[in-house]
């Protein structure tokens, strides 16, 4: 945990912010609660948002995979994906999680991989498909963002 891995972003996504001097794998990083559960974003742009996470540590009293913890992947990327939809004029605000849980996972490594479903002016819906080491469907995870003027938002509106 904690250590840095290196996030692919589109490289003309990566210029515009490196322009204004904002530290782009910083900014969408998964956060405090992330770290803590060891989430790793590999790849993020506005078509797909792909990371892992893995089970030991997010379980429940039971030994399986906690729900709370497919939705805090889930919500995390679906964020990280709107983030980059609305670029450095908006922040995306999650508004509705809806989770199915399909399976348990016990062990291992569980990827999620966000997709979206609308791309609008205020708001964004992405899919999350979460899946354990053999491709098996765990839970798919439906995100909708309120997007924000980045600058409403730091004036406190």
């Amino acid at each position: 945990m904690g250590e840095q891995h290196a996030v692919k972003f589109p490289q003309e996504v990566l210029d515009e912010y490196a322009a204004l001097g904002i530290d782009l794998p910083a900014l969408f990083s998964a956060g405090d609660l992330g770290e803590r559960m060891d989430i790793r974003i590999l790849e993020a742009s506005a078509d797909r948002v792909v990371a892992t996470m893995p089970v030991k540590g997010n379980t429940q009293p039971y030994g399986l995979l906690h729900g709370g913890a497919s939705a805090v992947l889930a919500e995390t990327l679906g964020s990280i994906g709107a983030m980059m939809h609305g670029g450095i004029t908006k922040i995306a605000v999650g508004v509705d999680l809806n989770c199915t849980h399909h399976r348990g996972a016990r062990s291992g490594i569980v990827t999620g991989v966000a997709t979206p479903v609308h791309r609008g002016r205020s708001t964004t819906t992405f899919e999350i498909v979460i899946t354990d080491e053999q491709d098996k469907r765990i839970c798919t995870a439906r995100l909708t963002c309120l997007l924000r003027d980045a600058d409403q938002v730091a004036a406190g509106a």
